[in-house]
């Protein structure tokens, strides 16, 4: 019995260990109550918790291990806040202006080094190649051309190093960053595949939650060349192997790079490749599994409860009582919406006398532009006001505005239209 005991009260001590708190605190006009945590898996966002404030300040408890990318994402104003765990207590004040985030002041040591890191990293980039051809009018004894040659010492500088013991997460992102995606001029050779190969199937479980993973495959994939895809795709697979949890991973992510990029071919195939898989399923690839499968040819489109829908009483999607339906996924801030929309618009009346219905599903996160836009769209208009956060994003396979799909009477997705075009062509009406 005393064993047990014991075991159990190291178990219990290890749990304690390995919980930490992430803490917010905004000023007092902050109008916002709800947040909601989230890890990274890949490139995906991962809801942790939702919790309410207490006198402007939110106290999310992590109970595991956990070390890489969170977010914290405030609805009510749609504010997003990104920053790193390395396993310890993260504390952080907001500065507040019309309820929008105008700073962030970071009180814990790992996102306070991270943060200057971010800074220096981007200025490196960014600033210092401007600044090496300016020096080239400026002679070394003006005063200018003195400021300028120490800002240009001081950035060409070797950033501090990070003690790996002391920041795990921070040396392996920067060590990582500087090796496959640094853009600055003193940044690491182009790597060759078999070196990326290599950090994949090596590399801890850090990638996963590192935000690395979508831009070192898509360097990857560059590297190879258009003609060699499909051969630098099967030569990562199989050295992953797409039974394992990082092989699955990786091949989510490719499926979804496919699909943002219009690759069809390729994402036909992969994804063919994740349906005939007969191992357990990790939860990254189901995702992408499930959300393909929403919207397949022949698929019943997933109903969806409408938040504040205009020109209509009906509650949902449907509720709505057609002989066919044109979803469209688009936003105020988005050019081709822009140039496509006023094109539905023209043969708006003639699709409604074929007894066609236009549902317009808004990615803005502006309430004044999405609500003056939609005052000129007479189809019915819903917004959850949360941009590339709102619920149908995953739901329907959203990676592009706007993005359609045409419904029959009884919500089978019968035609998924690339452009406006294809749509009011579909209709006979172009």
């Amino acid at each position: 019995m005393k064993k047990i005991y014991t075991l159990s009260a190291m178990l219990a001590a290890f749990a304690l260990q390995a919980q930490f708190t992430v803490t917010i605190q905004t000023p007092a006009d902050f109008k916002d109550k709800d947040a909601i945590l989230y890890t990274l898996n890949g490139s995906k966002d991962i809801i942790v918790t939702k919790e309410q404030s207490k006198n402007n300040t939110w106290t999310f408890k992590y109970p595991n291990h956990y070390m890489g990318m969170m977010k914290v994402y405030f609805p009510g104003s749609n504010n997003t806040v990104s920053f790193i765990s390395e396993n310890k207590n993260v504390n952080f004040k907001l500065d507040i202006q019309k309820d929008k985030v105008k700073d962030v002041v970071y009180l814990d040591e790992a996102n306070e080094l991270m943060s200057k890191q971010q800074d220096g990293s981007q200025k490196k980039e960014l600033i210092l190649p401007a600044l090496g051809q300016i020096k080239e009018y400026y002679k070394d004894n003006t005063e200018f051309g003195k400021a300028l040659k120490l800002e240009i010492e001081r950035l060409s500088g070797s950033s501090s190093s990070i003690d790996a013991a002391q920041h795990p997460f921070i040396s392996y992102y920067n060590t990582n960053y500087s090796k496959f995606l640094s853009n600055s001029p003193d940044g690491a050779k182009k790597v060759d595949q078999e070196e990326v190969i290599n950090f994949l199937d090596k590399s801890n479980d850090m990638l996963e939650s590192s935000s690395l993973l979508r831009p070192v495959l898509v360097a990857y994939l560059n590297s190879g060349g258009n003609t060699n895809v499909g051969a630098s795709v099967d030569k990562l697979l199989d050295r992953l192997k797409v039974e394992t949890p990082r092989g699955q991973t990786v091949l989510s992510e490719l499926i979804d790079i496919f699909d943002v990029y219009q690759m069809d071919e390729f994402k036909t195939k992969y994804l063919g490749l994740a349906k005939n898989l007969k191992c357990t399923i990790n939860d990254r690839l189901a995702s992408t599994l499930k959300s393909n499968a929403n919207v397949e040819m022949g698929a019943a489109f997933p109903n969806y409860k409408f938040q504040s829908a205009t020109n209509t009483t009906a509650k949902s999607i449907y509720d709505v009582k057609a002989d066919k339906k044109v979803i469209v996924f688009w936003s105020s801030t988005c050019s081709h919406c822009e140039t496509e929309l006023p094109k539905l618009l023209e043969k708006y009346n003639d699709l409604k006398t074929k007894d066609i219905q236009v549902i317009a599903l808004s990615l803005d996160v502006d309430k004044n532009s999405y609500t003056k836009k939609i005052a000129a769209f007479p189809w019915i208009n819903d917004s959850e006001l949360r941009g590339w956060n709102s619920n149908y994003v995953e739901t329907y396979n959203v990676h592009a505005t706007p993005t359609y799909f045409i419904l029959d009477a009884n919500n089978k997705i019968i035609s998924k239209p690339e452009h406006v075009g294809n749509v009011l062509e579909y209709f006979k009406l172009k």
